[in-house]
């Protein structure tokens, strides 16, 4: 984001009654939050998906093989 974009938003958030500009810094940092969540889970499944890929590829060679058998749910 450039510095131009960024110099905005803060004169958006100073116009705004202090009441408002604490709780749009709480959103602020709550969306931020998630957001950084969700990157790292895209960041980790990005890195896992090859190995995600080669676990069902061998889970459907075990079913064609007769190797798999159902689960059963009820004995967990």
């Amino acid at each position: 984001m450039s510095s131009e974009n960024i110099t905005t938003v803060i004169q958006m958030m100073e116009s705004l009654p202090e009441a408002a500009q604490a709780q749009l810094i709480d959103h602020l940092r709550e969306y931020i939050k998630n957001l950084r969540d969700e990157l790292e889970w895209d960041n980790l499944f990005e890195k896992t998906q090859s190995q995600l890929i080669n676990a069902a590829q061998q889970a459907r060679q075990d079913i064609a093989a007769g190797k798999a058998q159902p689960m059963d749910y009820d004995q967990l």
